[in-house]
């Protein structure tokens, strides 16, 4: 019965368009009180207990870091390195954004903040190039959702704070996965361009690349510090989340000089509202994910489909259509604390390694991000770009269906999440 009142509250608030945070706040506060003796204090003390998680204090300072990073001129430099790489091949633009975004993504972490940052360049420029403004919008749209997936990343973040698991882990799961799917998205922009009858171009000289990768150096160094202090034993994620805030700041103030001191408090106030918006979503998803646990939902859904003989790979591929349909709807935290503590038993279960469920899950995000109605990704786009959400999902179809491509190879192979942590950590 309580288990009936949760779901039936929840998804009448869903219906009525409610914010999603509330929606699982109100009927998780509503079941509590009707059917346990837990009272409303009780419930609001739980809250703060919840979010209070050491690894969650990385979001706030990987987000600031982003912004810093956006808002000044190192995406850029990031931009014109890329260029000088890639730009001499049919697509070579194009290719340049999805190429640039994956760097910009080991940046950020956020995906919004990778379209933001590379589309508000990259957009006018391929354009200019004499690329149709679909081919232009699909690719903008569609890189910008690896920023979820290439360390450091929040989803990652979240996920491992929920799944109990090692997010220095996670982060080196994300890495193969994500340059995969990004050389993928490359060589349908390739194969794309050529058939639009764009034709090689000289590549730069070695020394006007090395010349840009001096320009954008400030920058990538960025990726260096993160990922290499927390692999080198230097610091945690959440200690690299401090540093990559204090590098941000330093590259942005005191080396490119794009951002004033005077602007910094907008761009905190900008990432504050940012954070606040996650952390309620997490706040509310962990109370609403702790009544289940309570109850034992995740035990029970294990059980059911354990005797109903369902193997791992049915269970992927249900997992995969359930996840892709609530991204359609959803924000990637959201989901991934709701559907993580009911899933995640059943993986285990099953034999499926939580590091490898974690990515496939993650995937299914950046889908969710490209993917109507409400893919964020999608109308951030058509922000940028003044085409409508209908034109900018139509653009996005060929680069979303190469994301699809990758989810099913990353479901069906987990070598190709787990061999790098597997190698670093054994």
């Amino acid at each position: 019965m309580s288990v009936a009142v949760l779901f039936g509250i929840f998804f009448f608030l869903v219906i009525l368009g409610t914010p999603i945070a509330i929606c699982l706040g109100a009927a998780t506060f509503v079941t509590l009180v009707l059917f346990t003796p837990i009272s409303p204090i009780e419930i609001s003390s739980m809250m703060f207990d919840k979010i209070e998680h050491y690894s969650l204090m990385a979001i706030p300072m990987f987000i600031f870091a982003g912004n810093l990073l956006s808002k000044g001129s190192a995406a850029q430099r990031i931009i014109e390195f890329a260029k000088s790489i890639v730009g001499h091949l049919p697509g070579g633009l194009p290719i340049s954004a999805i190429f640039a975004s994956i760097i910009f993504a080991a940046v950020s972490g956020s995906s919004p903040a990778t379209v933001v940052a590379i589309g508000s360049i990259m957009f006018g420029a391929i354009m200019q190039a004499g690329y149709p403004k679909r081919y232009a919008v699909g690719t903008i749209a569609t890189a910008g959702s690896l920023g979820i997936l290439i360390p450091p990343s929040i989803v990652l973040i979240v996920y491992g704070v929920t799944a109990e698991v090692s997010i220095g882990k996670l982060f080196m799961a994300g890495v193969v996965p994500g340059v995969m799917l990004g050389i993928m998205m490359m060589v349908v922009t390739y194969i794309g361009a050529r058939r639009l009858g764009f034709k090689r171009e000289e590549p730069q000289p070695f020394r006007v690349r090395l010349s840009k990768m001096k320009d954008a150096a400030w920058g990538l160094m960025t990726i260096v510090i993160v990922i290499g202090g927390i692999y080198g034993g230097i610091f945690t994620p959440t200690e690299a989340a401090a540093v990559a805030c204090m590098w941000a700041f330093f590259v942005s103030v005191f080396i490119y000089r794009d951002i004033k001191i005077s602007e910094l408090y907008m761009t905190a106030l900008e990432s504050a509202k940012t954070t606040a918006m996650i952390m309620f979503i997490i706040a509310n998803a962990m109370l609403f994910a702790h009544f289940l646990t309570i109850e034992n939902i995740p035990q029970a859904i294990t059980e059911a489909l354990i005797e109903a003989n369902v193997n791992k790979y049915m269970f992927l591929l249900m997992v995969n259509l359930l996840l892709i349909l609530a991204g359609s709807f959803m924000e990637p935290s959201a989901i991934i604390m709701i559907m993580v503590p009911l899933l995640l038993p059943v993986a285990v279960a099953l034999g499926i390694d939580p590091i490898h469920f974690g990515i496939v899950i993650t995937i299914n995000m950046e889908l969710g991000m490209v993917s109507p109605p409400v893919g964020l990704n999608l109308f951030v786009t058509s922000g940028l770009t003044g085409m409508s959400i209908k034109d900018v999902i139509v653009a996005a179809f060929p680069w979303t269906l190469t994301i699809l491509v990758g989810l099913i190879i990353t479901t069906y192979i987990p070598q190709v999440a787990l061999w790098l942590p597997n190698l670093m950590f054994g």
